[in-house]
């Protein structure tokens, strides 16, 4: 059922849509208007709704695809989802301990020696220079 739903949505969102294609001039487009295209849509949706009840065989089909499909992507968004948490969560590890998971050493951020710690000379305050 959810395959003819997708099916009738998608028909009626192109059938709606501007064709970017070559005008004809033989003939004028015959009048259809937005009233016909709602009124064949819900004749189109209420047709489907009959369809079960029709061809039971065709709708157990469906049914079954559609659980195959969900199961399958359900089992493609998990593997996703494992992987996108292992690849985070080695990002995580390394921001958080401060060194690269992958063996490489990072190196040392404290690289100033203690001259470089000294502070620069400024000079005599304004106070200790006295009246010039």
């Amino acid at each position: 059922m959810f395959l003819l739903r997708t099916a009738f949505w998608m028909g009626l969102v192109l059938a709606l849509l501007p064709t970017f294609g070559a005008k004809q001039a033989t003939a004028p487009a015959p009048g259809f208007g937005a009233t016909e295209a709602v009124t064949a849509a819900s004749a189109t949706f209420a047709d489907m709704i009959q369809f079960c009840s029709r061809q039971p065989e065709a709708c157990a089909a469906g049914a079954q695809f559609a659980s195959a499909f969900g199961q399958r992507a359900e089992a493609g968004a998990k593997m996703l989802y494992e992987i996108v948490g292992q690849k985070l969560g080695k990002a995580d590890a390394a921001d958080a301990s401060g060194s690269v998971p992958t063996g490489e050493a990072k190196p040392s951020q404290h690289t100033l020696t203690s001259a470089d710690l000294v502070p620069a000379w400024h000079g005599p305050n304004r106070k200790d220079r006295g009246s010039i």
